[in-house]
């Protein structure tokens, strides 16, 4: 019965687009040529195109998000090199690549404890702080003019080869 099913939707899917036998074969292995719907009874009741034929053609591994170098110096100046996504946090980095960058209000600028110090040339072309994370700041060890929340900055491809700099939390 398996084998007769198998025989009819070859065969309908010849039928709805393979124009040769030789391409009947094709038409009923190849989701994008066509669907045909068989009837209880084994006749075909339908013909239409495979309207979900392209997503298919998308999987999930397929897709490489791109990365840039990254060097996070630790409190007692030893060097992480890793690669950051770009798009993401600086926060969401260096928990991705257990770097030790608390976070302990998993970014929702209710803290200071992701507080980076960056060099001044990539500083400079950091967007505009909001108040409530100069607020934040405030609170934070080792404050400098180039200090900022890791959590409010967005890897961007200009960031390839920089240095930032995690300070001591004082403890």
């Amino acid at each position: 019965m398996l084998n007769n099913l198998v025989r009819s939707a070859a065969s309908a899917a010849a039928k709805c687009s393979a124009p040769s036998a030789s391409r009947a074969a094709a038409a009923a292995s190849n989701p994008s040529i066509g669907i045909a719907t068989i009837s209880g009874a084994g006749r075909i009741s339908a013909c239409r195109p495979n309207t979900n034929a392209w997503r298919r053609s998308f999987h999930a591994s397929s897709y490489q998000a791109a990365t840039v170098p990254i060097t996070f110096v630790d409190p007692v100046g030893k060097e992480h090199e890793v690669q950051a996504e770009v798009g993401k946090h600086l926060l969401d980095v260096a928990h991705d690549n257990n770097i030790e960058l608390e976070g302990a209000c998993g970014g929702e600028l209710a803290c200071a404890t992701c507080h980076l110090i960056f060099e001044k040339k990539i500083y400079d072309t950091l967007p505009e702080k909001l108040d409530e994370e100069d607020d934040m700041l405030d609170l934070a060890y080792e404050l400098t003019d180039t200090s900022r929340l890791g959590c409010q900055i967005t890897v961007r491809e200009d960031f390839a080869g920089m240095k930032v700099t995690i300070p001591d939390d004082g403890f």
